[in-house]
């Protein structure tokens, strides 16, 4: 009796259709989908990334460097729209000695607010060319937690389409199954009623 109740009556219950079980292993799928795949997916493609981002960090360090430079263009004094409490910075033509090779000018990014001729540090790269500096560890894990939720977000997202697509295919399908099986019972019903 006790085998019947726990597990053997599920299984040749006539109520129970094959949407059911589809429906039931969906959900079992879906919600390892969920809680393991989309996290370990999530922290692997995060690894990766963080792996990449100091590969490029490193190879940033390696070719740039900071140098002192005097401001020769004429950058803006004020904004003429604000944008929060970022620190904005404006291209302005720049120059400064190259050892060895003398004077250098390039463009580069200094901050709001510096005057012409002002002395400011600006990164350049092994091209002599004005660039950002290069990325830091709070870029680099910025970097790596974007990949990890996102990539871990689009597991679950297509967790949860493919869990919708096949709950509505199941209703399709039970519902045409209770169709066909009323059409059978019905003349029996209104028989009995007569």
């Amino acid at each position: 009796m006790r085998t019947q109740v726990r597990g053997g009556g599920r299984r040749n219950n006539p109520l129970r259709r094959r949407s059911d079980v589809v429906e039931a292993w969906t959900a079992l799928v879906v919600t390892v989908l969920l809680f393991v795949v989309a996290p370990v997916a999530g922290a692997a493609a995060g690894l990766w990334a963080h792996d990449q981002a100091r590969t490029i960090a490193a190879t940033q360090r390696a070719d740039r460097h900071r140098v002192p430079a005097q401001v020769i263009g004429n950058p803006p004094s004020q904004l003429t729209s604000v944008e929060g409490t970022r620190a904005q910075t404006f291209p302005v033509e720049v120059r400064w000695t190259d050892p060895g090779k003398g004077p250098r000018t390039a463009t580069a990014e200094v901050p709001l607010g510096t005057v012409r001729g002002a002395m400011v540090d600006v990164w350049i790269d092994a091209k002599g060319h004005g660039v950002a500096p290069p990325a830091g560890e709070v870029a680099v894990w910025q970097h790596t937690l974007t990949i990890g939720v996102w990539t871990a977000g689009g597991v679950v997202a297509v967790a949860l389409l493919a869990s919708a697509v096949t709950r509505r295919v199941a209703l399709r399908h039970r519902l045409a199954e209770w169709e066909r099986d009323w059409a059978l019972t019905e003349p029996e019903w209104t028989q009995r009623g007569t």
